[in-house]
């Protein structure tokens, strides 16, 4: 099989001030730039397949949004949007592209199909290697220690005839909120000052996509930076000095220089045993399942939203309200279709759903696969709500129940998905590879 690829970059950086979407504080008002943003394109083909991963500098667009830019880049490509995936890094400082500002995710949508066109004309065959790093660039913020993910996976693309390093295609699992709520900044997050770093380095392109960070906060931060993430409604950065706003700031530049060095060492480490080989398999498909999140009782929901509010200073008074009329309508549960999309290349696999997943699930899926390249992720094709454990669903807070008060109109759930979903998920994504080579050994 000769594979041909194509890789390309946009610079996605508003050009105006933005609403910031990663923390839902008073001012949200971008103050400047402190990073570019980036979008990343490669489009690979073969007689068999064309198929496009576009890693995308943002918190994530909504499923809709992300479902529109899929169809447009297959048409682009005139193959269908299952054959398309978008992985958000899901750095919390960049602009809202779901709701709120259209006109930010009409911009960045035309600079991505610009993108996608100048990857198409920029096509060579290649050969290509996987390799695992390890490296803890994460914490679990909700105590589970067990469940963290070291998996540093990588792709490395070479040209097929001149063995020149076309492309580094890096999964970490942690999350892009290194800039925490006092930032004022638009920033890619550590995904950016890592890429530029590795490229310096390597001298090829570098993409990144994120895993099941749902749970999973950046080793390095501000020494205040877990107590700003909780309150950021109640603007605590005010309540320090100014001389100690430019200290935390410090603090975080730092944190990032950190995170960006924990990857490449771990990349260095396994690079130059990683020998790219001729593509011997190459997919891009996409299953789906329906799960429910159930409508909680009045009662239930006033008390999630005192509790909002006590903990985190969150508002719920909108959600309150769309609680109300969901029961109005005798509405007692809200259906979800989950699309776990997966690209597969040689003897490695991303797959991934648009919600925030909980680290575990990308660990029980290694486990029950038996396989550490079968690297699942979350944010792919949009962001939806957090994705918990049946554990963590019980443990309730932020990630499981205040998180909602804010972000449900992006969502169109109230509540998480039910307590059994991650479970029934994870046995799902590895029957669906299972199924995916065991139909691909009966076709040879």
């Amino acid at each position: 099989m000769i594979v041909y690829m194509g890789c390309a970059c946009a610079d996605i950086t508003p050009e105006e001030q933005a609403e910031m979407i990663g923390f839902a504080k008073p001012d949200n008002l971008s103050k400047g730039i402190l990073h570019p943003l980036e979008a990343q394109v490669m489009v690979l083909k073969s007689t068999e397949e064309t198929c496009c991963l576009v890693t995308i500098d943002s918190l994530g667009f909504t499923t809709e949004l992300s479902d529109l830019l899929r169809q447009q880049i297959g048409e682009t490509l005139r193959t269908s949007p299952e054959k398309v995936m978008l992985c958000f890094s899901h750095t919390h400082s960049a602009p809202n592209a779901g709701t709120e500002d259209r006109i930010y995710y009409q911009f960045a949508r035309e600079r991505i199909l610009n993108a996608v066109s100048e990857a198409v004309s920029a096509m060579n065959p290649i050969e290509a290697a996987w390799g695992l790093g390890l490296s803890q660039i994460g914490v679990n913020r909700r105590g589970d220690t067990a469940s963290v993910d070291n998996r540093i996976g990588i792709l490395k693309v070479a040209d097929s005839y001149s063995g020149t390093l076309k492309l580094l295609l890096l999964r970490v699992t942690a999350h892009a909120n290194v800039l925490s709520s006092d930032n004022d900044f638009i920033s890619a997050d550590y995904f950016g000052v890592t890429r530029t770093l590795l490229k310096e380095k390597y001298g090829c392109e570098v993409m990144m996509t994120q895993g099941a960070a749902g749970d999973i906060r950046p080793k390095y931060q501000q020494d205040n930076a877990e107590f700003l993430e909780i309150h950021a409604w109640e603007e605590p950065h005010k309540k320090y000095a100014e001389n100690e706003k430019e200290k935390y700031f410090d603090q975080s530049k730092a944190a990032l220089s950190k995170m960006a060095d924990a990857i490449c060492s771990a990349v260095d480490s396994i690079i130059d045993e990683m020998i790219p080989q001729p593509i011997t398999r190459l997919a891009m498909f996409s299953m789906h399942r329906s799960f429910a999140a159930d409508v909680p009782s009045l009662k239930r929901a006033a008390e999630i939203g005192q509790e909002a509010a006590q903990m985190a200073g969150i508002d719920g008074t909108g959600w309150l309200e769309e609680v109300k009329r969901l029961h109005r309508l005798h509405i007692k549960e809200q259906l979800a279709d989950i699309e776990v999309q997966y690209f597969c290349i040689n003897d490695g696999c991303l797959c991934g759903v648009a919600n925030e997943a909980m680290c575990r699930i990308a660990l029980d899926v290694m486990e029950q696969a038996g396989n550490p390249l079968l690297l699942f992720g979350g944010y792919t094709n949009g962001c939806s709500s957090y994705l918990p454990t049946a554990a963590e669903y019980d443990k309730g807070g932020y990630e499981v129940l205040w998180s909602n008060l804010v972000y449900y109109a992006y969502h169109s759930r109230v509540m998480p998905l039910n307590r059994d979903t991650a479970d029934r998920l994870a046995a799902d994504i590895v029957q669906g590879w299972k199924l995916f080579l065991d139909k691909e050994e009966k076709g040879k």
